[in-house]
């Protein structure tokens, strides 16, 4: 049994692998983005971290997506469902959370398989 860290730091790793299972969780870097756009852009973040982890987003078993404003739901709708791979998406649960950065508007956890 290995636990895999991708660019581990005293805090937090990007990146952690155990069991053919992939952690990560990806915040938008535009923040000055509307909504709609920052979870697109989050959602090209996980794609490159997926892929640098030998998997990609067929692969996603689980997405939590925080959401700062309720009204947002739509617009983040939109980006998903533009992006989720046909056929594959995951379990998802979506939470009003207030985030650290307050120009996040957006958060996204997902679990992946390798």
């Amino acid at each position: 049994m290995t636990i895999e860290r991708i660019r581990p730091e005293p805090r937090m790793s990007d990146i952690v692998i155990h069991n053919d299972t992939i952690y990560y969780t990806a915040v938008p870097e535009n923040l000055d983005a509307n909504a709609k756009d920052q979870t697109a852009e989050t959602l090209a973040i996980i794609d490159a971290a997926l892929t640098e982890a030998g998997s990609d987003k067929s692969k996603i078993i689980d997405a939590t997506l925080f959401l700062v404003n309720k009204e947002d739901f739509p617009a983040m709708n939109e980006a998903w469902d533009a992006w989720v791979s046909p056929g594959n998406a995951p379990v998802r649960c979506t939470v009003q959370a207030n985030l650290m950065n307050p120009k996040y508007k957006i958060e996204i956890k997902i679990i992946a398989a390798r």
